[in-house]
């Protein structure tokens, strides 16, 4: 009968004086923690906050969206987090759909983007009174996670108590973590990827380790912060990548590689995940090589995070892993991966019939196509909506193609498109902070790109080569809605905007 409920009770029970979260300025014990949350509960109990209530929370990852969280928890009440890289429409339909009766933000910029829902800063959020605590049981929803809404308006998930207990003990049961480990957290708190992360931490009595608030301070972060555990989408890995890259020749990574990799990372780094997109097999060899072992795993929202993952002795680079404890997988005929088990959410918020689509017989249908081998380990080979079908009647999964043409130093995103279309194209941007890093021109840099697209190119069958590409004067962010803000192309809204420049790559 565990619940979220009394999660931050039960940690300060078992790791009192341990610290469990660690910040800019400061530190919480575990007991400090749970007072803590006690006191942020009975504030939001004294605002009216009860059971099953909706509570958006619309902050960048901090301690205190940490303490929020498992303060809606205690009152039994549903967490609605949001991304705040958002647009003010987003936010509507997400508060709207949910139906938020109370949004907690982290900043007066946050907090103009609500609409009419009634607002709370972080920051007033103390000194609350007793409250009564409800009962809640493992069914119960815990929180509304929207999808980034890659391909469509978000939907909303529903986790509950019981899906997270599900992961939670999947992840503790193959990590080393344990108390006295150190979880570097930069990734947003409204990601279910970060959030599975915060649980799993503070479940172990380990410390999570949050991060100073600037971005293109993340590698300097690591280096001061010596963390063992660091969770990441691959780009964080791909740029530290290129970094060495660019100042090793393929003869001396070998040689000098290993220092220069434990001292972007610190120095004590245990256990590194990833997650989210596809990551080269030959980035995890190198990092593998160098003492800095990343483990790829995969999952989604709908799956509470987790469905298979590499894990200490038992890895396979080039694969997401093994099934998870309790988790069982198989691929349909069509080759879509799916999933059944505890981790499988109940459904989406007021969408029975999307529900009807993902769930069928007790079986959550994925989307993505991969492949079982014989020892159990999962390869991702592709997304069933993202399967480009030439008119020459050629099969071609982009993700492939795109994740070899991100590894150029030069290269921050590709796109490929095709569908219907006599050939592959690709819509490229460039890498500026590495452009500006080597202090070369914009000319020099598409060149480069150029030649690396041939060689890439080289690795495949001529049916599946990028005939023409271009690059774009500009990168895709999440501002510009090019990106969804955990990082993956939004390729529908990609499509759209630049169907123009996708049309030039078919004339003459």
């Amino acid at each position: 009968m565990r619940t979220l409920a009394t999660f931050a009770a039960d940690a300060a029970h078992a790791h009192r004086d341990a610290v469990a979260l660690k910040f800019p300025g400061g530190q919480l014990s575990y007991a400090e923690l749970a007072d803590r949350v006690q006191q942020t509960a009975g504030a939001l109990a004294a605002m009216g906050m009860t059971k099953s209530d909706k509570v958006a929370l619309l902050a960048d990852t901090s301690p205190e969206w940490t303490v929020c969280d498992l303060a809606v928890a205690a009152l039994g009440a549903v967490c609605v987090p949001v991304y705040p890289t958002n647009s003010a429409e987003e936010n509507a339909w997400v508060l709207s759909d949910s139906g938020t009766k109370l949004a907690v933000c982290g900043n007066e910029t946050q907090r103009t983007r609500t609409g009419d829902v009634p607002t709370v800063m972080l920051g007033e959020l103390s000194g609350g009174g007793t409250f009564a605590a409800p009962a809640v049981g493992p069914d119960d929803v815990n929180t509304i996670i929207y999808t980034s809404g890659t391909t469509g308006p978000p939907k909303g998930c529903l986790i509950t108590h019981a899906n997270w207990f599900a992961t939670i003990d999947a992840i503790t049961s193959l990590s080393a973590m344990t108390v006295g480990s150190t979880m570097y957290l930069y990734l947003p708190l409204a990601h279910m990827f970060a959030r599975t992360v915060q649980f799993a931490t503070l479940a172990t009595g380990a410390t999570l380790v949050f991060w100073g608030g600037d971005v293109t301070r993340i590698v300097d972060d690591l280096g001061e912060l010596k963390p063992t555990h660091v969770p990441s989408v691959p780009r964080l890995f791909e740029k530290a990548y290129a970094r060495v890259a660019s100042m090793l020749d393929e003869e001396q990574r070998a040689e000098y590689g290993p220092a220069i990799v434990q001292g972007i990372f610190g120095g004590n780094v245990v256990e590194a995940l990833t997650g989210g997109a596809p990551i080269a097999k030959e980035i995890l060899e190198f990092f593998g090589a160098c003492g800095v072992p990343i483990y790829e795993a995969y999952g989604l929202t709908e799956a509470t995070a987790l469905i298979s993952s590499n894990s200490p002795g038992a890895t396979k680079h080039g694969t997401v892993g093994k099934a998870l404890a309790g988790v069982e997988v198989r691929i349909a005929e069509d080759g879509e991966i799916l999933t059944r088990g505890k981790h499988v959410f109940p459904g989406y918020h007021n969408n029975p019939q999307a529900t009807a689509e993902t769930i069928r017989d007790g079986w959550l249908h994925t989307g993505d196509l991969g492949e079982l081998d014989d020892e159990g380990y999962l390869t991702i080979t592709g997304r069933k909506k993202d399967l480009i079908i030439t008119s020459a009647g050629k099969n071609l999964s982009p993700a492939n193609m795109e994740n070899d043409l991100r590894q150029c130093r030069w290269i921050s995103q590709a796109v490929m498109y095709g569908d219907r279309r006599p050939y592959a194209v690709a819509l490229l941007t460039l890498d500026r902070e590495e452009v500006d890093r080597a202090g070369i021109s914009e000319q020099e840099a598409r060149d480069l790109v150029d030649q690396f697209v041939y060689e890439v190119n080289q690795r495949y069958a001529p049916p599946e080569q990028v005939r023409r590409h271009t690059i774009l004067d500009h990168d895709f962010t999440p501002e510009t809605g090019d990106l969804t803000p955990s990082l993956k192309v939004r390729r529908k809204v990609v499509f759209e905007r630049y169907a123009g420049l996708f049309e030039s790559l078919y004339g003459n």
